[in-house]
């Protein structure tokens, strides 16, 4: 992009990138918050160990622990050896927590325990293992008024938001458009082998779009239009009525 509002991202990533505290991305879904997790991590001191994510909206509760912290074998019933946990996984490097508005207050006490000592133990274990592994997180919530609302600890929160930053809603930078299609479509080609173009017309017609799926709605109507598009010398071409379908 070259908005305003994506460089200005871009630049709040890249000062977070240069530290090493917590961060905490809030954005509506389809922004692309795990993409400015990675970004964060490909550009810190960080980059050559492990960028391990967690999405709490598939973990169960009972499973939480076992999952992030890992287990020692005959810990609980199936577990026939022993598993490392994510923080384990990702050692030095980051570890990504998406979503994390909708862990429940009971996985907050365990985050909040490992980021007050930075240390753990596998579930079924004795030994106490070192958490070195620094903290992004991401949240599509307004996580300060679900704290207000007694729905979220207020300690994690301070603990997660050293940096807070806001990824934009496309709707926000729709100047975006263009160059957001052709990078789209350069993928889409690496995939099918075909090259494919937008007439003016069909990026006006996105261009005066809400988007309320976000850049993810944008990459589904391409991929809609791709499938619909017509062979032409040049390339297949992406017209309005071939948007228009998505």
């Amino acid at each position: 992009g070259t908005s305003s509002a994506f460089l200005k991202t871009i630049e709040h990533l890249e000062q977070a990138a240069k530290s090493d505290a917590p961060v905490l991305l809030i954005g509506e879904t389809g922004t692309g918050k795990e993409l400015a997790a990675s970004f964060i991590h490909r550009y810190s001191q960080r980059r050559n160990h492990p960028f391990i994510a967690l999405d709490c909206t598939v973990v169960t509760e009972p499973l939480f622990e076992s999952e992030v912290f890992g287990h020692e074998r005959g810990a609980f019933t199936g577990s026939a050896g022993t598993k490392e946990g994510l923080f384990e996984v990702a050692g030095a490097g980051t570890l990504f927590i998406d979503e994390i508005g909708e862990a429940t207050l009971n996985m907050h006490a365990k985050l909040l325990r490992v980021l007050e000592l930075g240390e753990f133990r596998r579930v079924g274990g004795n030994k106490t293992l070192a958490a070195k592994a620094r903290i992004v997180c991401a949240t599509n919530r307004l996580l300060w008024e679900r704290v207000k609302n007694g729905e979220f600890r207020e300690d994690l929160y301070y603990r997660i938001a050293c940096f807070c930053i806001r990824i934009p809603p496309l709707r926000e930078r729709l100047e975006d458009i263009p160059v957001l299609c052709t990078e789209i479509l350069k993928r889409i080609t690496g995939k099918t082998g075909r090259s494919y173009r937008m007439t003016d017309e069909a990026l006006h017609y996105l261009s005066g779009y809400n988007f309320p799926g976000n850049v993810r709605e944008l990459r589904n109507i391409l991929q809609v239009a791709v499938a619909h598009g017509a062979d032409t010398p040049g390339g297949r071409m992406i017209n309005v009525e071939k948007v228009k379908q998505y």
